[in-house]
Order: structure tokens, then sequence, then C-alpha cells
């Protein structure tokens, strides 16, 4: 019997409810058609745009702050690797050691603690701002749907009253109904008419504290890491100072035909005029007894000291051929054109042998020789010159003979010497199997 009434009260609620809803719907429908009024409070109406409204902020603003702690701790995490790597790379002999290892465990600890700060007074504030929101809409709904049952309690009692036959007892009912339908209507609208404009004013103040805590987090964090910061300089700094030659050069082995400079330059192609000596071939024939104004290639290999006297200079022939090759090993034949090798002037600890270039007034200081570029050289180093194919470098010698890389000139592009007159800002090395020398 128990269930059988708990059922028909269950039974009983659920056609109560359906009914309402009927109700409530056919009223609507009445209101939308004009057939009848409806109720209208624009004072609360504007409260419930406001109200919306500040939903929206709030939840677009808890997105945003989802997404920059999302951020801080992908920074935190690229931040320990990179400090991992240092920690790696740190050779345990180089001082400093322990003071970088210290300051990558503070760097560490100082992440973790922005991030859970910006958790504790940004993000679970902003959760609790927004926890009020669900159940204030869900009333907001709810008044919506009493103030249809009080408009639709009041037609009814206002249609029995005009209704030509009137029955006393169920105006006397409906009377009843609509009272209880306004009561109720009536403290949910005054509950809602005091809360949602408080509610709106609040926002002004949450919004200043939660961006004043994210500022002030922020901006101790950024103390404290310019600090870390500084010390890992000071550290880096003084391992700079306590190494042998203050650079951490690698150089690798020169080849033929590239330059030895940090190896950065690549060589020009082979058979290139840059990278192979000038050679002249003089298709006049010799004359009697084999003496010749200009220097002729030696019978054999062993001879390369004859060559060099006979053109004159002191440094071995510029197109000497190494053995093997059938132009220096069968130079015996008179009926053979004579190769003569143009030699240039040498050049000896910076200085020009036999050269006279260093005295003329609109050529650079200790001025040695021009070469053309034949290729095009991209700089990559701050003291490196960059070269388009066709310039000319006026050649100088180094300030200091012992910083002189194997493959490597020091000049100044004629260009920029007509045009400013300056050795300081002008020269820079470049790598001398781009070039060919020039008259």
């Amino acid at each position: 019997m128990a269930e059988m009434g708990s059922k028909g009260v269950t039974a009983g609620k659920i056609a109560s409810n359906v009914q309402k809803k009927l109700t409530r719907a056919q009223e609507k429908v009445l209101q939308k058609l004009g057939k009848a009024d409806e109720t209208k409070d624009e004072q609360f109406e504007q409260c419930v745009q406001n109200f919306n409204k500040q939903l929206t902020e709030g939840t677009r603003l808890q997105k945003d702050l989802r997404t920059y702690l999302a951020s801080v701790k992908a920074m935190h995490e690229a931040s320990k690797k990179l400090n991992e790597c240092l920690q790696e790379v740190y050779e345990p002999d180089w001082p400093g050691r322990d003071e970088a290892n210290k300051i990558a465990e503070n760097n560490d600890l100082l992440w973790m603690d922005y991030h859970q700060k910006l958790v504790d007074q940004a993000l679970l504030t902003m959760d609790t701002y927004l926890g009020q929101f669900p159940d204030i809409k869900s009333r907001i709904a709810k008044r919506g749907r009493k103030l249809v049952d009080y408009d639709s309690a009041r037609h009814h009692y206002e249609s029995l009253q005009t209704a030509k036959k009137k029955d006393e007892a169920k105006i006397a009912k409906a009377e009843e109904e609509l009272i209880k339908a306004q009561k109720v209507f009536e403290e949910m609208n005054v509950d809602l008419q005091e809360e949602l404009p408080s509610l709106w004013n609040s926002r002004v103040g949450f919004y200043v504290n939660t961006f004043q805590s994210i500022a002030g987090l922020e901006e101790n964090f950024h103390k404290e890491m310019s600090k870390l910061n500084q010390n890992l300089n000071d550290v880096l700094v003084s391992l700079e100072k306590q190494h042998g030659s203050n650079t951490f050069t690698v150089k690798a082995q020169p080849s033929d035909n590239a330059p030895a400079k940090g190896n950065k330059s690549p060589s020009p192609p082979d058979g290139s005029p840059a990278a192979t000596p000038e050679i002249r071939v003089n298709h006049e024939p010799e004359p009697a007894g084999g003496a010749t104004p200009g220097a002729t290639l030696p019978k054999s290999p062993s001879q390369p000291a004859e060559a060099s006297e006979v053109a004159g200079g002191t440094q071995p022939a510029a197109g000497a051929q190494e053995p093997g090759e059938t132009a220096a090993s069968e130079a015996t034949s008179s009926s053979l054109p004579a190769v003569v090798v143009e030699t240039f002037p040498a050049t000896v600890n910076g200085t020009v042998e036999g050269g006279s270039g260093a005295g003329r007034l609109d050529l650079p200081p200790g001025f040695m020789f021009k070469v053309q570029a034949q290729h095009d050289y991209t700089a990559t180093d701050t003291d490196e010159l960059q070269l388009k194919a066709g310039d000319v470098v006026l050649v100088i010698p180094f300030q200091n003979p012992e910083e002189q890389d194997e493959g490597w000139l020091m000049g100044v592009k004629e260009s920029d010497w007509n045009q400013h007159k300056e050795l300081e800002k002008c020269r820079g090395v470049f790598p001398e199997n781009f070039t060919e020398r020039v008259p």
C-alpha cells in the first residue's frame, strides 16, 4: 500500500509538472501572438543582460588565464632543458661549475614557485568567482517560468471575472492561485533584483585584484630571474677570463683549395683562375743558345732553385709544377714554346720585398698589391670582407703577423678606400683563393 501511495504521489507530481509545462507553453504562444499581455520589467531585463555579459567575460578570462599558466609551465620545461644542457657541456675542471649548477637549481625552484602562486592567487580565485554564476543563472530561468505562471494565473482569473456566467467558486479558486503565483514570483524577483546589481558591480574589484596579483607575481618573478641570470653571466665571464687564450676556436686542417680560417668559407670551383697560379705561354721561338729574357721551366723537378733565380725572385716560381706533370719533365725540347712564369713580389712578415707601393699617397699605408675577386664571398664574421665578383681589393699587411691564418689576406676594397680613406672601418680579411692578383 505504501508503495502504491508512493507511486501515486509520484505520478501525480509528474502529471502536475506536465500540466504546468503545457500551461506555460500555451501562455507563451498567446503572448507571442499578441493575444495575451506579458508582464515586463525593463530594469530586471537590463540586469540579466549585464549578468550574461559578465559571465561571458569571466569565462573568457578563465580560459586565457589557463592558457597563460600552460605557457608558464612550457617555459619552465624549456628553461629546465636549457640548464640541463649547460650542466652537461660544463666541464668538471672549469671554474664556476658548482655555482652554475646552483643557479640552475634556483632557476627551477623559481619557475615552480611562480606557477604555484599564479594558481593559488589567480586561477583558484577565478574559479571561485565563476562558481556563483550557475546557481544565479538557474534562478533567473526559474524566475522566468514563475513569471509565466503568474501571467497565466492572472489571465485565467481575469477571464472568469469577465465571463457572462460567473462561477464564484471558480473565481475564488483562481484568485487564490493567482495570489500564490504572484507571491512565489515576487519573492524570487526581489532576491534577484538585489543580487544581480551587486554581482555586476563586484566585477570591478575582482578584475583589479586578479590583474594586480598577476602583475605583482610576474614583476617579482622577473626580478629574481634577472638576479639569477646576472649571476650566471658573471660565472661565464669569469670562465672566459680564466681560459688561457680567451677563445674557443676550433680549426680544421687546411686543404689545398680551402682557406684555414675557421674552415668557414667554401673553396672556389676547381680550375678557376683563383685556384691556380697564372701561367703565360710565349709562342715565340727560343733564341739561339737557349738564353731568353724570361725564365724557363727547369729540366727536372730537382732544379726548382734555378728557375727561381732566373726569374729574379727569392721564392719558388709560382708556376712550378709537381713531379709527374709532363710539362715540367719534357721541357727540354727546343721545338716547344717556352713557358714563362711571372712572379709577384714576395711578402715576408707583412713587408714587400722589391715592392714600391707603400710610399704611394693614393694607396693605404703598407700597400703590397692588388687582387680582384673571382667569386662572391659572404662574410661570416665581423672582421671579414664581403666580396662580389669583380671587386678590387688593396692588400695590406697584418698589424700582427701572428694573427694571419693560412690562406687569408688582409685588405680594403678599393672602392671603400677611395671613398673613406679610413683603414679601421674598411679593412678586413678575406680568403686568398677567391681572388686573383692584378697589375
